[in-house]
């Protein structure tokens, strides 16, 4: 089925400003206090969303040493059919990947009432993006990309389908930790802020208590 035009250019728009969107959530995760309910559960949260913001990176990580730094563009998706890697499993590692890193940051700032606004938010505009990107490799690429449509799904992994890598094919890791720089100090700096929230948080419950 067609995806309507209203949905492929709002993906358009939304992949052009992907950069900001997520800043609110990011507000939010600094600036919404910790739920007290789950103090008592804060080593566990705190492991647990640290394991999720680790695999959402290292499927990052996976997808650019595919992609290279072509996921950095804001305009257009230019370049070949990257089908090997990842992209053999699923269509959108690297949204997939964004999603794992926003809800590890919900889990390990105890903001657990946080976590599926987030994850529907992020899907409601990956959706639409990935909408657009589907249109424009379509009409760019051809028949090559609706058959890797056909045996690769969009969001589910597709074990069974076949691998179409060519040798030579990945970015050297050098390359790609450079290319994903960004983003990697994007979340140290995140995990600094949340540690430093929680330090203040204490404080302040520590002073209410004495």
């Amino acid at each position: 089925m067609t995806p309507a035009p209203v949905l492929v250019r709002l993906g358009g728009w939304l992949f052009r400003q992907r950069t900001w969107l997520p800043l609110p959530i990011a507000a939010a995760l600094i600036l919404v206090p910790a739920s007290a309910a789950y103090a008592y559960s804060n080593a566990p949260l705190r492991i647990a969303g640290l394991a999720l913001i680790a695999a959402g990176e290292s499927l990052r990580l996976w997808s650019v040493h595919h992609i290279g730094a072509i996921s950095r563009t804001r305009s257009g998706r230019l370049g070949p059919l990257i089908s090997s890697g990842p992209f053999a499993i699923v269509r959108n590692p690297l949204y997939i990947g964004n999603i794992a890193l926003w809800a590890g940051f919900a889990v390990f700032a105890r903001l657990l009432w946080l976590l599926p606004i987030i994850v529907a938010v992020l899907a409601c505009e990956y959706n639409a993006i990935v909408r657009w990107e589907e249109e424009l490799l379509a009409s760019r690429l051809g028949d090559s990309y609706r058959a890797y449509l056909g045996r690769v799904h969009r969001w589910l992994p597709s074990w069974s389908a076949p691998s179409a890598a060519t040798p030579g094919a990945t970015f050297n890791w050098r390359d790609t930790l450079f290319s994903e720089r960004g983003t990697l100090i994007a979340i140290a700096a995140g995990l600094v802020l949340l540690f430093v929230k929680a330090g203040v948080e204490n404080a302040d419950s520590f002073l209410y208590f004495d």
